[in-house]
């Protein structure tokens, strides 16, 4: 499948490309990085020689309408803008936000702005996701935090009162994106932890919430505390909340 990659300069756009390269069935030929348009990929991505004689481009509608398989690995609010770029036929898939959320109130509330939609929400994980992933031709695929959240408490969220679960979770820098900002600098985080967007103004909380409520066909409520982590990727994420009454972990020990 020839491929195209949007927002191919930042780190998630960089870690599609180590995984695509790798991959049987897909050719990247398309490699859009905008504000990056004629630099050498490794100039950003020094770690993917064997991407070595590509170069950045721009976004060309033209030529992307040669591709099969699009990515977007975009800031939220910058995937919708290309949707009139695209035919139905094309297989697209968003790493941003722009698609995950059901509801237009809480895409207001966190992202700001109109709320472009839903599409298939991409964490095959969850039971009976995978096959309706496969068989669709518009996926948003889940946030950091929205997954390691949801996987810890997913097999058990018929087993606890889901209207009052609390997580700690710490993430690395790279989750901020690539763009500088002072509080990311390496003097500013090392040696130390900082919460931040913490009561319930994360945008991951709905997203998290909603996937859950799926699965458990009523409503869930989580307390979120995210944290900075003076490391460059990954997430330790903390997850607790009370059994159901009547619930034990000796009736239910194949579920812990």
């Amino acid at each position: 499948m020839n491929t195209a990659i949007i927002g191919a300069s930042g780190y998630s756009g960089g870690e599609l490309l180590r995984l695509l390269e790798g991959h049987p069935f897909f050719n990247p030929i398309v490699f859009a990085a905008h504000s990056q348009a004629g630099e050498k990929i490794t100039s950003l991505h020094p770690h993917l020689h064997q991407y070595e004689h590509q170069f950045f481009s721009a976004a060309d509608p033209e030529v992307l309408s040669e591709c099969d398989l699009i990515f977007l690995a975009l800031p939220a609010g910058e995937s919708a803008k290309f949707l009139p770029h695209f035919t139905d036929e094309q297989l697209i898939v968003d790493l941003g936000a722009d698609f995950r959320l059901k509801s237009g109130e809480f895409w207001d509330k966190y992202y700001g702005g109109p709320h472009a939609g839903t599409w298939t929400y991409g964490l095959p994980e969850l039971h009976g996701r995978k096959e309706i992933i496969a068989s669709s031709k518009r996926i948003a695929s889940p946030g950091c935090y929205a997954t390691a959240i949801t996987l810890s408490c997913a097999p058990i969220v018929d087993l606890i009162e889901a209207d009052d679960i609390v997580v700690v979770a710490a993430s690395g820098t790279t989750g901020a994106g690539r763009g500088l900002k002072h509080h990311l600098l390496g003097s500013e985080v090392m040696g130390s932890l900082s919460s931040y967007k913490f009561g319930g103004i994360h945008q991951h909380t709905p997203e998290i919430e909603e996937s859950l409520e799926q699965i458990l066909g009523s409503e869930v409520k989580i307390s979120f505390t995210p944290i900075l982590a003076p490391m460059p990727r990954g997430i330790l994420s903390t997850t607790t909340a009370k059994l159901k009454p009547g619930v034990t972990l000796e009736k239910n020990s194949k579920c812990f």
